[in-house]
């Protein structure tokens, strides 16, 4: 499981040799430039971009698995940028919308390419090492951790579905049972939280990470 969220951050490459830093000062200027650039200068969100996909092709990231992550992060942006014209009648906020889908697409791509150029546990140290708060850094090894672990949980919920379903189903009763899944796997997620404080609790936790570098 754990090569199917790594996939590239091992490779060789000019970017994968940068030093650990400059990766991730890089992604967090770009992704600052990406928000600092107002909408009427649109053609720079184009030249970001094209830094981005250059940045992606000598990291030697396929085409294909960008399009992929995209298909999967774009309707859900897109969801939330046309929210806000829907409530105030479709009249007002597309400016605002168009904004939040550029700036989205542009922070998703650069935190992409982070990831598939940086080992997570690296990137960690790093933050480390920038004197990141303890605790923001705790919080991102806990979610690298149990990640797997809820993936494992949604897998087997779909396998329980597919078992139990016969035939075509409509558009609404997968939404409807997406939702219901979606419900069910936050309220195992909550459940072995609880049993894992638990179980780090008894086993002398005092809110401290300790590293072995």
């Amino acid at each position: 499981m754990s090569n199917y969220w790594d996939r590239y951050g091992r490779s060789v490459s000019p970017c994968h040799r940068l030093p650990p830093v400059l990766k991730l000062v890089l992604t967090v200027a770009v992704i600052l430039l990406g928000i600092a650039v107002p909408l009427e200068n649109w053609p720079a969100y184009g030249v970001l971009g094209c830094f981005l996909f250059a940045g992606h092709s000598i990291a030697r990231i396929p085409l294909s698995y960008l399009l992929k992550r995209l298909s999967l992060f774009l309707p859900f942006l897109m969801m939330m940028a046309i929210s806000l014209p829907m409530s105030q009648g479709f009249e007002r906020g597309w400016e605002t919308s168009a904004m939040i889908i550029a700036r989205g697409t542009l922070a998703f791509l650069a935190s992409l390419w982070l990831v598939n150029v940086m080992p997570f546990e690296q990137l960690l140290l790093t933050l480390r090492r920038l004197k990141v708060p303890a605790l923001v850094v705790a919080i991102l090894a806990f979610m690298y951790r149990y990640v797997f672990v809820v993936w494992d949980e949604l897998d087997k919920l779909r396998t329980a579905h597919r078992a139990r379903s016969f035939g075509h189903a409509s558009l609404w009763f997968r939404w409807k049972t997406l939702a219901q899944m979606i419900g069910m796997l936050l309220i195992r997620s909550l459940e072995r939280a609880e049993r894992i404080h638990g179980a780090m609790c008894a086993r002398g936790w005092d809110g401290e990470v300790r590293w072995l570098e």
